[in-house]
């Protein structure tokens, strides 16, 4: 697998490959995230007009992530816990997805955030077990609740690389 940053023209790919992951979420009992037309083009537009959309290639796109410097607005506010550091720069990961079929993703994506930042935060829905099970394999510290600009809660994590 390589990873390159998304272009305009990766755009139906990567439309495809987060209708994918929907459909694992639906599956696997995640019935409330991701809904609404989220992520829609205009996200992913955003996310690459700004240099942070990079999709994850193995003949063909086969899934899509955003890497994001902080600082994290819905980050600043975190209940039920803390951040193991709450003064150094971090990234974040986001809108993660890939097809159900291609195995190692999580994995390939993280050892590549991790290659450019030390220093990685991420978050997902509390019924989206799949990816809290990836996230804690991978390393990364349970730190709380934080809630996005909808009010609505996600389980936060964090994780220095070699800590």
């Amino acid at each position: 697998m390589t990873i390159r940053s998304a272009c305009v023209n990766d755009l139906q790919d990567i439309m495809a490959v987060l209708e994918a992951a929907k459909g694992i979420m639906r599956a696997s009992g995640n019935a409330l995230q991701w809904t609404n037309g989220y992520p829609s083009e205009e996200v992913i537009l955003e996310d690459i007009r700004q240099g942070y959309g990079f999709v994850v290639i193995q003949t063909r796109c086969v899934a899509y992530f955003a890497f994001i410097p902080s600082p994290e607005p819905t980050y600043a506010r975190i209940d039920g816990g803390a951040w193991l550091d709450d003064t150094l720069p971090y990234h974040v990961v986001h809108r993660i997805a890939s097809y159900p079929e291609v195995h190692g993703v999580f994995r390939t994506v993280m050892d590549w955030c991790f290659d450019r930042d030390r220093n990685i935060r991420i978050d997902t829905h509390r019924d989206n077990r799949i990816m809290q099970h990836v996230i804690l394999d991978y390393g990364f510290s349970y730190c709380g609740i934080i809630y996005l600009a909808s009010g609505d809660e996600r389980l936060a994590y964090q994780k220095f690389a070699g800590l």
